[in-house]
């Protein structure tokens, strides 16, 4: 769900190094820098990169400057073509089919496995061609003077992606602000033994 949801999901991250001004500046170059890549006209299967918080479709942030205020948001785009199995099985039967009546003709009664890996991937690649790739978006609100940022999703593969791209964009490294995390941070260092030596409560038997 969008950030400005009524309800969304949410992960928190702060930026583990400080965030030198002259980076700051450099935000929105560097978001141009690592922009969503479009593979409608490709067969790629995926591709992932900045766009415009206020606009999938902006990858040069022509809408909309990134600042605002004190925050910089942006969003993380994700799109990827899904073949069905069920459609590549078929069309992988028909050509290797084809192969086989091609083979009979040589006087060949088999097609080798190297040859079935290989028709699997061009037909592979056909279907990928003819699908067009589903956009998925991510939004990105980063609150500069706290260091903190907040991701519109909580699926943890897209975590991963996001908590890697952004470390490849900016050079910098995030946290997630788990529960263990907040509370170390307001107890302090030294409550860290107490907090690992915790066992959960279980309200419901």
């Amino acid at each position: 769900m969008p950030i400005l949801s009524a309800s969304v999901g949410l992960t928190r991250y702060r930026v583990v190094e400080e965030v030198p001004d002259s980076l700051i500046r450099e935000i929105p170059e560097q978001l141009s820098k690592f922009a969503f890549q479009d593979i409608d006209h490709t067969s790629e299967e995926r591709s992932f990169g900045w766009v415009n918080f206020d606009d999938m479709l902006d990858d040069k942030w022509s809408m909309s400057p990134p600042e605002k205020g004190q925050y910089f948001t942006f969003s993380l785009r994700l799109d990827t073509r899904r073949i069905q199995p069920a459609v590549l099985k078929k069309h992988y039967q028909i050509a290797l089919n084809h192969e086989m009546a091609e083979a009979k003709k040589e006087g060949k009664n088999f097609i080798s496995r190297d040859r079935k890996k290989e028709i699997k991937e061009q037909v592979t690649l056909k279907l990928r061609a003819r699908s067009l790739p589903i956009p998925a978006v991510f939004e990105v609100v980063w609150n500069v003077p706290e260091n903190r940022i907040f991701l519109a999703t909580t699926n943890s593969k897209i975590m991963d992606m996001f908590e890697e791209y952004f470390n490849n964009t900016f050079d910098l490294n995030l946290e997630p602000l788990t529960p263990f995390f907040l509370a170390m941070e307001t107890l302090g260092e030294e409550a860290v033994q107490k907090l690992e030596s915790l066992d959960p409560t279980y309200f419901v038997g």
